[in-house]
């Protein structure tokens, strides 16, 4: 009677209890919100910038009608991301954060030799989801073996909603106030942002790498204990490395050369559809499952993101004509 049960309980959740599973899917959901709203307040915040007084009450308003539209799309897409981060297993989590970072530095590498960041600055629109793969992969291998994880795992999930609540707050005030209060120099917080709010981004950029270097750290421990410590294994791994490195390369020129969604997508659908066949190769079937789950995760977390990806290659367009 209950053999299907713990059937599905085995394929999903492998190697923590299903209450610290959840705990780390609301930790990795926040850290996806934290990372949207400061892009989205960074994004507002220049366009003002770059505005007349006209076009920024136009913004204003047709910010301040979106935020309160997409209130409940915002919450369906947080409890979303929750349950996705909740069922994929850390082996599959590790190596999409080992393969991220992988790119992420041949990314960074190529930006520094063109002097141009929209490469960064479109990897931070991609990470989401791997963000939120790292963040509960990092905290699976944290608590591991600890005698109160669970409790540790709710207070940091209680830390992590409380940021996020504290990023909504912020992105929703200055979507509805701030081309008001930045002229008018009434609010505390417009103020501050007006001043500095053109450093949000880059400590982004270093809060990101700080959680992937963690992260990176923890999935090379979970990736030699699940996949490297058996005998031989390293002489199967490392074609499949460097097969993986090559359509690393490949995947970076293609997005160089289509612009937009088009390549954003198409970069999403060759590297899982890779590590798909990864999976087929070395994993077992609970693992090709989390890979499908992780199809979904990235979905949901960039098809709202469209604005942001406009905003993106809207800030590249104008910086080619200035």
């Amino acid at each position: 009677m209950f053999f299907p049960f713990s059937w599905i309980f085995e394929w999903f959740i492998l190697d923590s209890n299903p209450v610290d599973c959840f705990f780390q899917g609301i930790v990795g959901a926040c850290g996806i919100a934290v990372l949207c709203n400061l892009i989205r307040v960074y994004n507002f915040i220049q366009t003002c910038s770059d505005s007349g007084t006209e076009t920024e009450s136009k913004q204003s308003s047709s910010s301040s009608g979106t935020v309160l539209r997409g209130k409940w799309t915002t919450s369906l897409q947080f409890w979303s991301l929750t349950v996705l981060l909740s069922l994929v297993g850390s082996r599959v989590s590790s190596l999409i954060v080992l393969e991220f970072s992988l790119r992420a530095v041949s990314t960074w590498a190529t930006a520094r030799l063109d002097a141009d960041g929209r490469g960064i600055d479109l990897l931070l629109i991609q990470s989401q989801f791997t963000l939120g793969c790292g963040l509960s992969c990092a905290l699976g291998f944290l608590h591991q073996g600890a005698p109160h994880s669970s409790l540790s795992l709710f207070l940091a999930a209680a830390l992590s909603w409380a940021l996020a609540s504290v990023s909504h707050s912020l992105w929703s005030h200055v979507a509805r106030l701030y081309p008001l209060h930045s002229t008018e120099h009434h609010c505390g917080k417009c103020i501050t942002l007006l001043a500095s709010g053109h450093t949000i981004l880059a400590s982004l950029q270093r809060a990101v790498v700080l959680v992937f270097a963690l992260a990176a750290v923890a999935s090379t421990a979970t990736v030699y204990d699940h996949f490297l410590s058996q005998k031989d294994a390293l002489k199967f791994w490392t074609p499949l490395t460097l097969c993986y490195s090559i359509l690393v390369v490949y995947i970076q020129e293609d997005q160089q050369r289509k612009p937009g969604a088009e390549a954003l997508f198409h970069t999403v659908v060759l590297r899982l559809g890779a590590l798909l066949v990864l999976m087929l190769t070395v994993g077992n079937w609970s693992d090709v499952l989390h890979v499908l789950i992780t199809f979904l995760g990235e979905a949901v977390s960039l098809l709202p993101s469209q604005d942001l990806l406009k905003a993106v290659l809207q800030e590249e367009e104008y910086a080619r004509l200035r």
